[in-house]
């Protein structure tokens, strides 16, 4: 008699009738394989091999390498545990093939314990080998330290009962001598290089978090400081690029930021109960790599952090300008007050910058939205059909059937189309030299939130149903104010593991006691840090907000939630394109130099926006209204 987990052929099949537990167990096992095949690009096998795909056996869904491992290894010897990091499954390799269907056999059904006492049931499937893509970078961000026990257990007891959070933090008394003495010691001992004035004091229960941000530079010196006691925990660090580095912040060590990881680099601690960590090194300082057979879980204890800084008393002339408030030049955009402006606007920060960023950018844009091929392919064979705004012209070959011709305003990207043997040629998408009513359907994608006041946006969506004919659709979509929809970020926020969103930032900060500003003694101008703030302020100002006429246009950081619906969003070129007044370089970074930034205007829409908008057209119906993946969407037909 076959095991509940084997998935039998058809012989086997024919003489064997599963049972209702059996069958229930067989589709579970087959939407795993589905998932992992869509989502993350593993194939499953029906045949055994040495190694298993474990579904809801990952670091993602609170299930550690201490508690998964011990239930593989009744089944048979285990020769690697690969748990990657964020991810609901792991994958395992027993020594051989009689071991691993051993463990199919049993422990497909089977249900444990996640480490926040939930039951979870583990589903396995066969693998050929499963492989995952590690971090390269293997070392510090440049100008950190993490020095470990820099306090005896002794000296963290005193420090932390010397806090009072009841008390009322104006009325608080400086902290004790021991606070001097400990910076005394660390001067002489060359841990820091210069003695701070100033002290901030935060307290994290386990799930809370501090939104990723960089220390003022107009506000404090070079060095800043802190303390971790009580607990450890990882902190993450984000270069502009991208790039990000978790790195372990065990008790009682201090991390000392300086330089481009103190200027450029921003820092935060993400929201969670359990931090992915490398299971070899236990609470030891240092980066927590993707090294998939070196993972587990830690739970988080109660952590409170010491910061120390110096208030700076002249203004910041780092190597960062780009980031320095002290260098920053007024934001090079205003929002329009004419057609006239809003023109300027345009060809500044959106036709210019994609005329120089053509092949980079075209290099990041290859892989078509299920959404609009599913559109495509959909319309009758032998549609003629125009892609307005078409870029590298990705989706002018997505049907062979269809007749498909692009147009840009970027002559780069039309000679990236013509490469690649498409139709397309160059034109304003507001005046499009094709013949009224000609087309049977149109395609904007990601272009009319380029448009910089709410007419001329309603412009380029009327330009849409001139070309159409009676009956034809046009499809479009533009960038959304909510990245975060029906509570699922969209792909634009789970590409940055630090950034947690506006909602889930305030809410998480909200809990973090904190006592601001407190003076350490014996310093000069001490008033001056009474207006100062540790972290940059921002506000979140929802699709209600309004940019007032004239007002400086705030420039986005990349990967997080929006908070303002007009707004220059960066673009970190990569290649050599030449000194221009749209382009800011970072400073000197070495070999991290990610190449000047380029900043692209945005209107993001609100719900509803795109589709109020449409409703103003004459002769038109909206057959649908979605949204997807951070994009509001809209198919309407000429009637």
């Amino acid at each position: 008699m076959a095991a509940p987990g084997i998935v039998m052929d058809s012989n086997h099949q024919s003489n064997y009738k599963l049972s209702k537990t059996e069958k229930k167990l067989l589709r579970k096992q087959i939407k795993a394989r589905h998932t992992l095949l869509r989502h993350e690009g593993i194939e499953t096998v029906s045949y055994a091999t040495q190694s298993l795909i474990v579904a809801n056996g990952g670091l993602g869904n609170q299930v550690s390498r201490n508690q998964l491992l011990p239930v593989l290894e009744k089944c048979g010897l285990v020769d690697a545990l690969l748990m990657p990091p964020n991810k609901p499954y792991s994958c395992v390799r027993y020594k051989t093939v009689e071991e691993s269907k051993k463990a199919y056999d049993t422990l497909s059904g089977k249900e444990i314990v996640d480490d926040l006492g939930q039951k979870i049931i583990l589903y396995l499937n066969f693998v050929e080998k499963a492989q995952w893509k590690e971090l390269g970078l293997q070392a510090l961000p440049p100008g950190l330290k993490v020095i470990e026990e820099i306090i005896s257990s002794e000296d963290e007891k005193m420090l932390l009962e010397s806090v009072n959070w009841t008390e009322d933090t104006e009325n608080q008394n400086c902290l004790p001598d021991i606070c001097e003495s400990i910076l005394e010691k660390w001067l002489k001992e060359g841990f820091i290089k210069h003695k701070p004035d100033q002290l901030t004091i935060n307290q994290y229960e386990p799930g809370h978090g501090i939104p990723a941000h960089i220390d003022t530079h107009s506000a404090f010196e070079d060095e800043i400081i802190s303390l971790s006691l009580g607990s450890e925990i990882v902190m993450d660090f984000k270069h502009p690029d991208g790039m990000t580095v978790p790195v372990m912040l065990p008790c009682r060590s201090l991390l000392v930021m300086t330089g481009e990881s103190r200027y450029l680099w921003t820092h935060g601690i993400t929201p969670r109960k359990f931090d992915t960590v490398q299971a070899s090194k236990g609470h030891k300082s240092g980066i927590i790599t993707s090294d998939v057979e070196d993972l587990t879980l830690n739970k988080r204890g109660i952590r409170t952090s010491f910061t120390f800084r110096k208030v700076r008393q002249t203004p910041c002339n780092c190597s960062y300008p780009l980031v320095c408030d002290s260098q920053m030049k007024e934001t090079p955009a205003s929002f329009p007050e004419s057609d006239k402006e809003a023109l300027q606007l345009e060809q500044d920060y959106v036709h210019r910058v994609y005329e120089e960023i053509a092949r980079h950018f075209s290099s990041t844009r290859h892989t078509p939205w299920p959404h609009i091929v599913e559109f495509l392919k959909a319309l009758p064979s032998g549609s003629l059909v125009a892609d307005i705004g078409c870029g590298n012209g990705k989706y002018l070959g997505i049907n062979n059937e269809l007749y498909m011709i692009g147009c840009d305003h970027s002559q780069n990207l039309v000679d990236i189309c013509r490469e690649r043997q498409y139709q397309a040629f160059v034109c304003d998408a507001l005046a499009v030299p094709i013949r009224s009513g000609s087309c049977d359907a149109c395609i904007s994608i990601a272009v009319i939130h380029h448009f910089a006041t709410a007419e001329r946006r309603v412009a380029a969506l009327q330009e849409l149903v001139r070309l159409l004919r009676p009956g034809g659709k046009a499809l479009i979509y533009v960038w959304a104010m909510e990245q975060e929809y029906n509570k699922k970020k969209s792909k634009y926020l789970r590409e940055n593991r630090t950034s947690q969103g506006m909602k889930e930032e305030i809410s998480n900060d909200a809990s973090v006691q904190e006592l601001l500003v407190k003076q350490l003694p014996n310093v000069g101008n001490q008033d001056s840090a009474h207006s100062v703030s540790s972290i940059n302020d921002f506000q979140d100002g929802g699709c209600n907000s309004k940019n007032v006429a004239n007002s400086k246009l705030p420039i986005h950081t990349n990967r997080t939630s929006f908070h303002s619906q007009d707004l220059l969003v960066p673009w970190h070129f990569k290649g050599n394109p030449g000194k221009d007044k749209r382009v800011e370089p970072f400073g000197p970074l070495g070999s991290r130099d990610p190449g000047p930034v380029f900043h692209r205007y945005y209107h993001v829409f609100c719900e509803g926006e795109l589709e109020a908008a449409c409703r103003t057209l004459n002769n038109i119906s909206i057959l649908q209204s979605y949204y997807d993946q951070g994009n509001w969407c809209v198919i309407l037909q000429k009637v």
